[in-house]
């Protein structure tokens, strides 16, 4: 397959460039994303801490905006991150980060945001950057980086596979934040509003709940130290219903050529995956994390997960959470619960990186019902939590495919087949 290497900005028709400066913000309006939202694990750009402009500022203070399709190319911080820019386009984007859109007669589009993402396009920007503190890709250099460009066909086959790839983990995403969603309503429904109590109490049948169901819930409220709660539930510390082991030092678990596993931080956690991790070696079995396991940050930023991210090696500053006795939901949820609690007495230390103590997982209460009603709810819940852990490993294994088959398409390792009815003259 013969490529030929072209310099990215000749495959450009128009650069949308408002780096420099900064532009003025409002409390409300039009969402003004910055590169903490572009990311190469995302299809599309997320709404992660934006500020907003007003219309004004929208219509009369941007060189330009996006439009549906163009690639938004980080340049400062971590240059070389691309995101596609979805319809309708709902936002404008900030300095330090520019909007590219392809030239169509000279690249077919999804196939440059393909290239742009694989690995060896990502080195070769990362090998280009410049500054020592802030990395930068200055546009002026866009001449200088040079992308492999296959016949008209194998870029429509590389770009369109790519994004059917990246489509469907984009889709697992999506429907596990609706999951999620999901299962927080009727957790906070049942534990934290009580309504089906209330509905008992008044005589009347709990919403969404069979008549068997719904005799487990007691139909009268008791007094406690929390306040009203339902009758016969009892009140317990969190870190009674669920084990919070801390992690470890595991620069102290070099890995000296030894078997060793990915070390998760909080990173990782992040991220949500072990891609670039330090490594460690000899960790002691329950220090292992595992998918599917509840991970607990209890300093910097504070969050709560179920790890799908692959085998690794459990950090200091997170637990790996853990019970005998109760559901993974019902502790899992009450950590996500009691997080803004959590991330108040944080951010309210006087330290770079604010945190929890033992004491505050002591401090914090949970309402624990009868058996039978666990174990009814566990019927309602659980089949949602093992719902999102499968999507998520399918987006794993599903994004790990796309980018090990991307560099080999590109070169011409591997080629994907063609129908004859697509075997059309390059436009």
């Amino acid at each position: 397959m013969p490529v030929e290497f072209k310099p990215f900005s000749r495959l450009l028709k128009d650069v949308v460039d408002n780096r420099g400066r900064t532009c003025p913000t409002a409390e409300e309006g039009i969402p003004l994303i910055a590169t903490n939202c572009i990311r190469n694990d995302l299809l599309y750009p997320a709404y992660e801490k934006v500020r907003f402009v007003s219309q004004e500022t929208y219509e009369t203070w941007f060189r330009g905006h996006p439009r549906p399709g163009d690639l938004i190319f980080v340049t400062k911080g971590s240059p070389g991150r691309v995101c596609l820019v979805p319809r309708p386009v709902g936002f404008c984007i900030a300095q330090d980060m520019v909007a590219v859109r392809a030239d169509e007669t000279k690249v077919y589009p999804k196939y440059l945001f393909a290239v742009l993402r694989s690995p060896t396009v990502q080195a070769e920007i990362e090998n280009m950057h410049v500054g020592t503190l802030i990395p930068h890709f200055r546009k002026g250099d866009f001449d200088k980086l040079l992308l492999p460009i296959p016949d008209r066909i194998t870029q429509q086959y590389i770009g369109d596979a790519y994004l059917t790839l990246s489509e469907k983990v984009e889709l697992n995403q999506r429907m596990n934040e609706t999951l999620e969603a999901m299962a927080r309503a009727i957790f906070k429904s049942w534990f934290v509003d009580f309504d089906p109590v209330r509905a008992r109490a008044g005589g009347g049948q709990p919403y969404g709940t069979d008549t068997e169901t719904a005799s487990l819930f007691p139909d009268s409220f008791q007094d406690s130290p929390l306040g009203k709660i339902p009758a016969s539930w009892s009140v317990h510390a969190l870190d009674e219903i669920a084990h919070f082991l801390n992690g470890l030092a595991l620069q102290k678990y070099p890995p000296d050529g030894k078997e060793f596993l990915p070390v998760i931080k909080i990173a990782q956690l992040r991220k949500g995956n072990t891609e670039g991790a330090d490594q460690a070696a000899d960790i002691p079995p329950e220090y292992v994390v595992e998918d599917g396991d509840v991970l607990f940050s209890w300093s910097g930023s504070l969050e709560a997960v179920i790890w799908c991210g692959g085998r690794g090696a459990l950090n200091q500053h997170l637990f790996k959470v853990t019970s005998k006795h109760y559901p993974k939901w019902f502790y899992y949820f009450w950590i996500r619960e009691h997080l803004p609690d959590f991330q108040a007495i944080a951010s309210g230390k006087a330290t770079t990186m604010g945190h929890i103590q033992r004491h505050h997982l002591s401090e914090a209460k949970v309402l624990v019902p009868s058996l039978p009603l666990l174990q009814k709810m566990d019927d309602t819940i659980a089949p949602l939590l093992r719902r999102i852990e499968a999507n998520s490993l399918e987006s794993r294994n599903l994004a790990t495919l796309r980018d090990a088959l991307l560099p080999k398409l590109i070169s011409g390792d591997v080629r994907l087949p063609v129908p004859d009815n697509d075997r059309v003259s390059p436009s």
